[in-house]
């Protein structure tokens, strides 16, 4: 039976050393600070904000929150962001996604000042984490390699595949496992006999968004499972992307949803404000 990799209590202690850390900027006069923007009024975005509202504050990093309607012009938004660049009393800026149809995500993340996108999806942060530059990396990889890197799992060598190619988690994930010497293998919707792949993945992540669809067939004997998806089944019960069920039996070591990855993201984004402060002081 697989062991357990706690997310929920490991971000605990992560949260508990930032606190240390922001005590300390806070006497050298640096206040960090994260501003949020939230365009429309999606349900899910709205629970995810308020979560890192919370976060914020449980360690003193100041919040502010940015709320524009559905129908915001892109320009609007432009105008917001670049006022945000400039305040400097506000290190982190976070566009919390999905973004109205109607609005560019892509040319929103590239007006984000690369020193303050603390999500990492500005270009110029996606271009130094592929040449290996210090960066701010997108939180759920960072998050994943944290993880593997906490619990003693060895990257270096191993077969590592990644199921999904966002740019938020599969992409940035492949590039950070890279940097840690593994040998990656990205699948995807169009890839063939992928069952083939994973099955001979030491590391294998699934970030797809299909509920409960790694099954324990598909999974090598003792591999390590990282599951970052979230899905809610039809009687409101979350799941991941991984069947816990058949694959704990063979897996080393496996993540469960929820209490895995998730709270790791937010840790990571707390690191990644922390950090901004520490930058621009």
């Amino acid at each position: 039976m697989a062991e357990l990799i706690d997310g929920k209590a490991l971000a605990k202690k992560i949260r508990a050393e930032l606190k240390l850390e922001v005590d300390e900027l806070k006497k050298k006069g640096i206040n960090p600070k994260l501003a949020v923007i939230m365009v429309g009024e999606d349900k899910a975005s709205k629970i995810y904000v308020k979560n890192k509202s919370k976060a914020c504050n449980e360690i003193g990093v100041d919040f502010e929150e940015f709320l524009l309607k559905e129908d915001t012009k892109m320009n609007e938004l432009l105008e917001l962001i670049d006022e945000l660049n400039n305040r400097e009393d506000i290190h982190g800026i976070l566009l919390q996604s999905p973004i109205p149809k109607h609005l560019n995500i892509n040319k929103a993340f590239n007006a984000i000042d690369y020193r303050k996108d603390v999500d990492g999806f500005n270009p110029i942060n996606v271009g130094k984490l592929v040449i290996g530059e210090d960066c701010f990396v997108s939180c759920t990889p960072f998050g994943v390699i944290k993880m593997l890197e906490e619990y003693g799992i060895e990257i270096e060598g191993k077969n590592a595949v990644v199921i999904g190619r966002s740019n938020i988690v599969g992409k940035p994930l492949a590039q950070c496992l890279l940097a840690k010497n593994a040998t990656v293998t990205i699948c995807h919707s169009r890839t063939k006999n992928i069952h083939e792949i994973t099955s001979n993945a030491d590391i294998l992540v699934a970030a797809l968004g299909k509920p409960n669809y790694i099954k324990g067939h598909m999974v090598k004997e003792d591999a390590v499972v990282i599951d970052v998806g979230i899905n809610r089944t039809d009687d409101g019960k979350l799941v991941g992307d991984v069947d816990f069920e058949t694959v704990s039996k063979k897996a080393s070591y496996i993540t469960p949803v929820p209490g895995g990855v998730g709270p790791m993201t937010i840790a990571m984004l707390l690191n990644n404000v922390v950090k901004a402060a520490k930058n621009l002081k």
